[in-house]
């Protein structure tokens, strides 16, 4: 029996994703989450005492001129060849595009998988065969798998791979392959890399996406980590995760509808940060908060959006001790009503709610609408028009939730200027 890890995605010193703009955000912790998550990577192999490690791919993050990154590697590493304990490693797209990736003379211990060709090596002892193959270049277009070798008798075969499988949404299509591909090796294990999210894709052989090992925008979600295999006296494979991070990020939805006062839903969303609290031990926490529903509560939600959105704030960073930070607060809130009732009234409202519905219904009223906003998103930073920061990815669904959004308030006008009269 032996174990072994299979981690991918380090990113080393990934960069802020301009954290540092928004005022009290944890930045000094973010800034090293990556490196103390690969520390904790080190640990956990020094204490499993495993065989060996293996790495799956963008172990840096692009072209980084700074040597500290690499030699800070170097420097963690070197515990593990001091325990006997190698590490392989592929090349992803990002360690490809890195120039310390070509010109840093690795450790005794660390072996880097050429990019010519699949290559294969043996840890003896182990009986294990491990093969895989870098990223000559950034953007590997090609089916790496099918040239892989076909499984050495007698050992605990590794496949290490970076790739998107049949394609991911939200990951660049480098690397293709089919899960026929992988199965047809015969291999007992397939280590991928490239895909951030965890995901088991094949039972048997045991093939999976370790995800990346700390989470770095609100993209990237939930625990991260890695996988401790053991492979019993049977050659059989049993994967566990193993968190990592050091900080975690969280989406939290609150759902207002009905709430009568905009202090029940600061309660109601800090009642549910107090339960991320205590799911996620002694964590720092980064959310991002939406509030949505309709409720008589979203009068005093949008009269005063900064004041109730600073007192979400202040609940969460007193009940949380300052480990919770809300990274964005989106209230989408709107007021109750009910438009078969508004319909039978007649009069401007019918009118408001049956063009409303017409423009939903109707790409070429959207496409119009929408027209406004070109020149405003030519102006836009990068950061705003693409990725997971977009302001409208899906320019339709966004105009159609705008417009969902602003009917409730169109109807409170007219119904108060109604009364007026």
């Amino acid at each position: 029996m032996f174990k072994f890890i299979h981690a991918a995605d380090i990113h080393l010193d990934s960069p802020l994703h301009r954290l540092d703009v928004y005022e009290g955000a944890p930045v000094e912790e973010l800034r090293r989450a990556t490196r103390k998550a690969f520390e904790n990577l080190i640990a956990l192999a020094l204490q499993e005492k495993v065989a060996f490690v293996v790495i799956a791919g963008d172990l840096y993050d692009g072209d980084w001129k700074d040597y500290n990154t690499g030699l800070y590697f170097v420097s963690l590493v070197s515990r593990l060849a001091e325990a006997d304990i190698p590490v392989y490693v592929v090349a992803g797209n990002h360690d490809a595009a890195s120039k310390i990736t070509k010109s840093l003379r690795l450790p005794e211990g660390v072996i880097l998988f050429g990019s010519e060709a699949p290559q294969t090596v043996t840890l003896e002892a182990a009986g294990v065969a491990i093969h895989g193959q870098s990223f000559s270049n950034p953007a590997v277009k090609r089916n790496l798998a099918r040239n892989y070798p076909g499984a050495l008798a007698g050992c605990f075969n590794v496949g290490l791979l970076h790739t998107c499988v049949t394609g991911r949404e939200g990951h660049e299509p480098y690397a293709p392959c089919t899960l026929d591909d992988l199965r047809s090796k015969g291999y007992d294990y397939w280590a991928l890399g490239h895909v951030h999210q965890r995901e088991i894709l094949l039972d048997q052989p045991l093939t999976l996406f370790s995800g990346n090992i700390q989470g770095r925008h609100i993209g990237e979600t939930g625990a991260r980590g890695c996988m401790l295999v053991t492979v019993d006296e049977r050659g059989r494979a049993e994967a566990t995760f193993m968190a990592l991070d050091v900080v975690r990020w969280f989406r939290v939805e609150v759902d207002a509808a009905g709430m009568e006062s905009a202090y029940d839903v600061v309660n109601v969303t800090t009642e549910r940060i107090e339960e991320l609290l205590v799911q996620n031990e002694e964590l720092p926490l980064v959310a991002r908060v939406e509030v949505r529903g309709d409720c008589p509560a979203h009068e005093q939600l949008g009269s005063e959006p900064e004041r109730w959105a600073n007192e979400i704030r202040s609940a969460a960073l007193e009940r949380g001790g300052g480990r919770v930070w809300i990274e964005k607060l989106k209230i989408r809130t709107g007021l109750p009503f009910d438009p078969r009732n508004l319909e039978a009234a007649g009069g401007p409202i019918t009118e408001l709610l049956n063009y409303l519905d017409e423009i939903k219904s109707d790409p070429a009223l959207l496409e119009s609408l929408g027209g406004v906003l070109d020149d405003l998103e030519k102006k836009l930073p990068k950061e705003l028009r693409e990725g997971e920061e977009a302001l409208y990815r899906d320019r339709r669904a966004w105009l159609i939730d705008i417009l969902g959004q602003v009917q409730p308030m169109l109807i409170g006008r007219l119904k108060a200027r109604g009364e007026e009269t």
